[in-house]
């Protein structure tokens, strides 16, 4: 017996000495505090890695007690490394601290490249907020316009900042801000998005087969996260430029372990509109106008495990825009979105997160023509509450879960001199959860499997029909979706994803005016739209300087749903009868290359892709597949940046594209008897949607950043040509019916437009 005590003694001492230690913490730039998400964290003598989640937090599991030397880098920063001694089944708090890599006058050099699959998932790109600012740009850095230079990503025109990702329109790509979602990110007409470029922290974009934690688009997702302020010191900044002008400050909390950040951003273009209403005797330049954002955030710790944070944004747009003597448009909308998030680390291996958020759109349009006036108010508001939970128990496994729920309400009216036409409301109710799980069997493979269940219930009106009950109606759907990685090395992985995915919201949009997009969303007899995505790629490191990416991609489209064009009257009709039914595909091969290394950085982006879509339901002209606006057969862009030294960098943006897909007349007739002062009406007869094609697209940006150091300030300035070449690409056609024959013209886009902006940091 007391042999056996012995050895079980023996036995429970040695389990106790090789009992796997835990090491985990957070990774901060070193100048200011701020976490870094996606930094990578490595233990040297096994190579193994693990990335910082959306919070900057990592945690390295089952590792061997003793001494662990480990090293922490990112992707501009200066990598660092420590070494700790870690004892039998210990739980070690280490924080990193990674310091701004330094920029010469001569070479602009990047370090601390990262494993190339803890860098890039399939269909997944990093958005560098930096060369978002070094673009030459019209007026104003915008974030949604660099991410159209990316293979995959496609603009309308030069007045749209919409996002059309591999196919999809825009309403389907989720978009979020600090784990909000944004449901109409525009100003000025759609000619910029809503984010500041100097409160935004990170940005990823996930162009398809996007992974279950996600949900609720068919397409993609682009998940933006603002700064939560420097923890060390106070500082400031201010840019002025053409059309609008920001100002900046940050500081640590006083009194608590925490930190602020609150910018605003306001139109500065009013006095060149004065001079262009002088100057000009045309219509459509308006005769009033601002925007503004504002995005604040706090951070607090409550205590080493504990954190809270607070995320606002305010953004507004207000225009009016007289039309001849009698006409005018009264324009106003905007967004207003919050976030509060409560972190918490669980334990050694588990991280949580649970927040609240509030999301709402409005857009408050009055025209006037003839003293009649007409009015089209629209809202949405959404309120959500949503818990996520990270556990990495080992090297070879992690688990994700979490589940989201909330309301969504809609209400949409419009009337005419005084009289209700359209009065449609549609309270939602919707909630979703996910469990995806990740498992490196070893030999360099990456199994990454996932569900989400998502449910829908509205509870639609039937338009104009107060005295009939509003119909519920209930949609339950489930989406997979799959990963698998096969790297060789350090510089090769191939990868494969699928996914399906379904959409229970569609937006109804005008490319001239963001303001009167309206949302509807499912309901009796409209059932959630879904789609079908595999992604192949081939992602390889030739060399320190070069990174190549070539993604093949193919998708499906089912159940599209939007207002039918042939409804002249809509009053009293189901809730079905407003839509009319689609289906389509996408598919395509890009091609991205970048240099990271040397006074020569950028970027070579290529897509080859077709889209289609078709509405069975139309006449027989119109059944068949047709490619939409968007749809592009080739697409390129070059960005080049180049260090000249003494602080002086210049960049280059080209482009080239397609001609955008239109729609040219075959007949014309006049239909008559309306109740207009003019009873007849030209109508365009077409045998097919988008037969023709305009000329291709092309522009070259080019532009020049000085930056220096003043005795109370450092600055940037930057000056810059947009459309060197005066490029005058064609935006559309339009038909003159008061000639005979009618006469075609020709609308253009931008012409060549300078820009200079001086921003500075205190």
């Amino acid at each position: 017996m007391l042999s056996l005590a012995l050895l079980a003694l023996a036995a429970s001492s040695a389990g106790a000495q090789t009992a796997p230690a835990t090491l985990n913490g957070f990774v901060r730039d070193a100048v200011s505090g701020e976490t870094l998400i996606q930094a990578t964290v490595r233990v040297e003598a096994t190579g193994r890695g693990v990335a910082t989640n959306v919070q900057g937090f990592y945690t390295l599991g089952t590792l061997e007690p003793g001494e662990v030397t480990v090293t922490a880098s990112f992707l501009g920063y200066q990598p660092t490394r420590q070494t700790v001694t870690l004892a039998p089944g210990e739980t070690r708090r280490l924080d990193l601290e990674l310091a701004p890599q330094g920029v010469t006058t001569d070479e602009v050099v990047v370090e601390a490249t990262e494993p190339i699959e803890e860098e890039r998932a399939p269909g997944t790109q990093n958005v560098s907020i930096d060369l978002v600012q070094a673009l030459p740009t019209v007026f104003e850095a915008d974030l949604f316009r660099s991410i159209q230079l990316l293979p995959g990503v496609k603009a309308s025109s030069d007045f749209s900042s919409a996002l059309y990702i591999r196919g999809g329109s825009p309403d389907q790509t989720l978009i979020l801000l600090d784990g909000t979602t944004v449901y109409n990110p525009t100003h000025f007409f759609g000619f910029f998005s809503t984010f500041n470029t100097e409160a935004i922290k990170d940005v990823r974009l996930y162009k398809g087969a996007y992974p279950s934690t996600y949900g609720g688009r068919l397409g993609s997702v682009v998940d933006v996260y603002n700064r939560d302020g420097n923890r060390r010191e106070t500082d400031a900044s201010l840019s002025v430029g053409l059309l609008a002008s920001r100002v900046g400050v940050e500081g640590p909390l006083p009194g608590v372990s925490g930190s602020y950040s609150l910018n605003a951003r306001r139109s500065t273009l009013e006095p060149l509109l004065a001079v262009l209403r002088e100057q000009l005797d045309e219509d459509g330049i308006p005769e009033s106008f601002y925007f503004y954002d504002l995005n604040g955030k706090v951070s607090v710790d409550l205590s080493p495990n504990d954190r809270l944070g607070l995320a606002t944004y305010a953004g507004r747009d207000q225009v009016v825009v007289p039309f001849g003597d009698d006409a005018q448009f009264d324009l106003d909308y905007g967004n207003r979105t919050a976030s509060l998030a409560y972190n918490r680390v669980l334990s050694g291996t588990a991280f949580a997160q649970t927040r609240l958020t509030a999301s709402r759109y409005f857009s408050y349009p009055v025209g006037s023509f003839a003293g009649t006036e007409f009015q089209r108010p629209n809202t949405l508001t959404d309120y959500s509450a949503r818990v996520d939970v990270e556990w990495l128990p080992s090297e070879t496994f992690e688990l994700r879960t979490g589940a989201w729920g909330g309301t969504l309400n809609l209400g949409l009216e419009s009337s005419f001199n005084g009289n209700t036409q359209t009065s449609y409301g549609n309270p939602s109710r919707y909630a979703s959860g996910y469990v995806q799980g990740r498992v490196r069997p070893g030999d360099g493979w990456i199994l990454t499997g996932g569900v989400r269940a998502e449910y829908f219930r509205s509870l639609t009106d039937d338009l104009l029909t107060e005295d009939i009950e509003p119909v519920p109606s209930s949609y339950v759907r489930f989406s997979p979706q799959v990963q698998v990685e096969r790297t060789f090395g350090e510089d090769l992985v191939l990868q494969f994803a699928a996914g399906q995915y379904h959409q229970f919201l569609s937006l109804i949009s005008n490319e001239a005016f963001s303001g009167f997009d309206t949302w509807v969303t499912t309901g009796v007899g409209v059932p959630p739209q879904s789609s079908e995505q595999v992604v192949l790629g081939v992602k390889t490191n030739l060399g320190p300087a070069y990174r190549l990416d070539v993604e093949v991609y193919g998708r499906t489209l089912r159940d599209l749903f939007d207002i039918d064009p042939n409804n002249q009257d809509v009053a009293g009709l189901d809730y079905q009868s407003l839509f009319r039914f689609g289906e389509g595909y996408a598919f395509g091969a890009e091609f991205l290359l970048e240099r990271g290394i040397g006074k020569l950085t950028g970027l070579v982006s290529y897509t080859l892709g077709s889209t289609r879509r078709r509405y069975p339901g139309e006449s027989a002209a119109f059944q068949g597949y047709f490619p939409p606006k968007y749809d592009r057969l080739h697409d390129l862009t070059v960005v080049a940046q180049y260090a000249l030294g003494r602080g002086w960098q210049a960049t280059v943006a080209g482009a080239y594209a397609t001609g955008q897909a239109y729609t040219t007349p075959a007949g014309r007739f006049e239909a008559e008897g309306l109740p207009f002062e003019d009873p007849t009406l030209p109508v365009l007869v077409s045998n097919g949607l988008n037969t023709a094609r305009l000329p291709p697209y092309h522009r070259v940006d080019a532009g020049v950043t000085k930056r220096g150091v003043w005795p109370f300030a450092t600055y940037e300035l930057q000056l810059q040509l947009v459309n060197v070449y005066n490029r005058r690409n064609l935006w559309f056609v339009t038909y003159d019916f008061d000639s005979n024959p009618v006469e075609v013209g020709e609308v253009r886009q931008l012409p060549i437009l300078p820009n200079v902006s001086l921003s500075l940091d205190f």
